[in-house]
Formats: structure tokens, C-alpha cells, sequence
């Protein structure tokens, strides 16, 4: 069983961090950490697409290749693309390719505080559009994109507990952030230790 780092429950739906690899955990949605070409060749996104099989890198390969014929990007900074989950359907009922910030490129990085929430704010648009109820995910840039983890985790928690305890039902009900570099959890644990009394919802961990 997964261990459990974390739980928040608010007005909408929980927050769980838990350890583990993506895809033995299951919801409706996973989400990809993509680079904007949609290649599938580095970091966590190139093992989900292993494990997704080799029709998924065809139908992202397809549409970098329609996107390349209208000078398109084939999914720009902070956007996202729907596909089949292919082999990992027993799990999941769609694959979510979301291009965050790459902290790497300078340009990038300078912008990361407002490129970040605007990474989620077209995700839960994503979601809301194709009415699921539960979402497993990496903590978005912050493997092989290089965003700053303290800062990360902050912004992350704030980004998904303020819309789970906004005024208005998100759609989804289940949101499971998924982790497995060490730095981070370290990070994440600190910060909400920190954090905690300011941040929406109810700590549900022991629960």
C-alpha cells in the first residue's frame, strides 16, 4: 500500500500526496508531465508512455505532426492534450499531456510564478470539460523541469486546495498527487508543517 504523506479535506473534495509510481494508483484522469513537442522521451512522461504502449507515442507523434504543418507548437507552455490511456485503461479512462513550466530555459523560469498557476488553471478547465471525479498526478515541473521545490510545493498545495475550497464545485472530487523524489516530499512535508493553519480545508492524514 501506497504510504501516505498527506491528506486535506475541503469544502469540495480531498487532496492526497502519497508515494508510489502514477500508474499503479487508478482514477478517472493521469496526468502526464509533457515537454511541448509531446515526444514522450524524458523523466516520468517517458515511462507513462511505456507503460501506455506504443500507440500513444503514434497519436502524439500524429499530432505533432499536424501541428508542425500549421507552425504550431504541438502543445504550448501551460496547455494540455486529451489522448486514450491505451494500456493503462484498467486504470484510467483518459491521459492528460500537461506542458508545465521548464525551469531549465531561462525565460521559463523567470516567469515560473504565474506560468505555474496557469498550467493548473487549463488543466481544471480540461477536467471540468470532460466531468471526471478523480485525478492522479505528479506534482507538475517539478521533476526533470527543474521548478525550485519549496516554492513548488507551496504554490501547488495553494493552486489545488483553493479551488477543492472555492465557491464553486471544480467537478472533480479526488485529486491524488503522486511522488517519489525524495527532495520534494521533503520539501512538500516542510512547507505544510509550516503552512498548515493557512491553508484551506481540514487535515485529514490520520484519518
Amino acid at each position: 500500500m501506497a504510504e501516505l504523506y498527506m491528506a486535506r479535506t475541503c469544502k469540495w473534495g480531498v487532496l492526497r500526496v502519497v508515494g508510489g509510481d502514477v500508474w499503479n494508483h487508478s482514477g478517472d484522469v493521469l496526468i502526464t508531465p509533457a515537454n511541448n513537442r509531446l515526444s514522450g522521451r524524458e523523466g516520468l512522461d517517458a515511462q507513462i508512455h511505456a507503460k501506455a504502449g506504443q500507440e500513444l507515442t503514434d497519436v502524439t507523434r500524429n499530432i505533432c505532426l499536424d501541428m508542425r504543418k500549421i507552425n504550431a507548437p504541438p502543445c504550448a507552455v501551460t496547455k494540455n492534450v486529451v489522448t486514450e490511456p491505451f494500456n493503462l485503461a484498467s486504470n484510467f479512462k483518459h491521459i492528460i499531456h500537461v506542458v508545465g513550466p521548464d525551469c531549465r530555459r531561462p525565460n521559463q523560469d523567470e516567469a515560473r510564478r504565474t506560468l505555474l498557476p496557469e498550467t493548473y488553471s487549463n488543466l481544471f478547465a480540461t477536467l471540468a470539460e470532460l466531468d471526471v471525479r478523480s485525478v492522479v498526478s505528479p506534482p507538475l515541473s517539478m521533476g526533470i523541469f527543474a521548478y525550485p521545490h519549496r516554492e513548488g510545493a507551496r504554490l501547488t498545495l495553494e493552486i489545488i486546495l483553493g479551488l477543492l475550497d472555492g465557491e464553486e464545485d471544480p467537478g472533480f472530487n479526488d485529486y491524488t498527487i503522486v511522488v517519489k523524489e525524495r527532495n520534494f516530499i521533503s520539501n512538500m512535508r516542510t512547507v505544510y508543517r509550516e503552512t498548515e493553519d493557512q491553508l484551506p480545508g481540514i487535515d485529514t492524514t490520520s484519518a
